[in-house]
């Protein structure tokens, strides 16, 4: 009698200290966010480029150096894009006056239904009584507000993002190092299992990435494509960032629609136009949830709805918007390591049912 009390109470500590150790660690992934996000948009970084730098190992360039022109060429690539991108918004800012009419007429259509709601409350609200005292809040001010609140996101975004291309270097520069670091980590007996897990960690990582890649270059073009035929004013602005929006499981769809909704709100006077662009990426979303993400990135990660639901929940509560970008490689490295931990392997069954 005593032992099994003694075998309850043990289960019952373990039970406790995993929760607490659960917590713990949660907690070190909010109050440590920027280095951890950093860091994971390093490591998918560096998965990416891993093969450029080892295919011109393979014709004789070292792989340092290697390593140092693919991130200067990436960078260049990006900073290219961001020019492009960047003269497109400006054209689109110049053209904004002919875009705040129709915004400024739904805004006010909408603010006088919320003024007809209000009065319609207010008269079933008691009016108060003489001598109560009524209180009145300074009015304040959301745009200030809202600009020296992100001041400090951006601050941590330029901090987190000037680390980015030094530790993609180092991570690809010192690969074979890192790795054989890593394993002397772990006992002699179980470096093979360490070894076999991180081999397909790299496997799921990098098609994740590459696959991830392709899907989002086929959503941006063929999104500009239908914008260029529909006539849609600043089409390749638009399709960037409504196609790269879609990439987001279930809420890419809707983001999706802002950029040509704004765009064409001066240029379309009709809802036959809107129907037709959010129809159109309404498919394209499809397509892509069902055909060329499974084809290109879901034959290596291998997540069941539910799981990748309640992922993207806690990813995204936890880190934002970069924590719906981030959830699936996590959750996909996650199944991986229970897959080779005997002990966690129902979990890892459980993520791929």
């Amino acid at each position: 009698m005593r032992m099994g009390f003694e075998e309850t109470k043990s289960a019952s500590s373990s039970v406790s200290a995993r929760i607490i150790a659960a917590g713990i660690v949660i907690a070190f992934c909010y109050w440590a966010s920027t280095v951890l996000v950093t860091l994971l948009v390093a490591v998918l970084a560096a998965y990416f480029l891993d093969p450029v730098v080892t295919g011109m190992e393979r014709i004789r360039i070292p792989r340092a150096i290697g390593s140092l022109l693919v991130v200067l060429v990436a960078l260049a690539l990006l900073a290219a894009a961001g020019w492009s991108l960047v003269e497109r918004v400006d054209q689109f800012g110049r053209d904004w006056p002919k875009y705040r009419a129709p915004l400024r007429a739904a805004a006010q259509v909408v603010n006088k239904r919320l003024e007809n709601l209000e009065a319609n409350v207010s008269e079933i609200t008691p009016s108060p009584r003489a001598g109560e005292r009524v209180v009145t809040v300074a009015e304040s001010h959301p745009v200030r507000e809202a600009l020296l609140g992100r001041l400090g996101s951006l601050y941590t975004f330029v901090l987190a993002a000037t680390f980015v291309p030094f530790l993609v270097f180092f991570m690809l520069a010192a690969k074979r190092q890192v790795w054989h670091a890593t394993m002397q980590l772990f006992p002699a007996g179980e470096r093979t299992q360490v070894k076999e897990t991180l081999a397909d960690v790299t496997q799921v990582l990098r098609s994740y990435v590459v696959g991830t890649a392709l899907v989002g270059l086929i959503l941006v073009l063929a999104s500009w494509l239908f914008f260029l035929a529909l006539g849609l004013e600043f089409p390749f602005l638009a399709g960037l960032v409504s196609g790269l929006c879609n990439l987001v499981p279930y809420l890419g769809v809707i983001l999706s629609w802002v950029p040509p909704l704004l765009i064409g709100l001066e240029q379309f006077h009709g809802a036959g136009p809107f129907v037709g662009i959010f129809a159109m990426l309404t498919f394209f979303h499809i397509v892509t949830a069902n055909l060329l993400i499974p084809a290109l990135v879901g034959w290596r990660v291998r997540l069941n709805a539910l799981a990748l639901t309640v992922s993207l929940l806690f990813w995204g509560w936890l880190w934002g918007a970069v924590g719906l970008v981030l959830a699936i490689p996590i959750t996909a490295v996650l199944k991986v390591i229970c897959d080779h931990v005997e002990s966690l392997q129902p979990v890892g069954r459980w993520l791929s049912a």
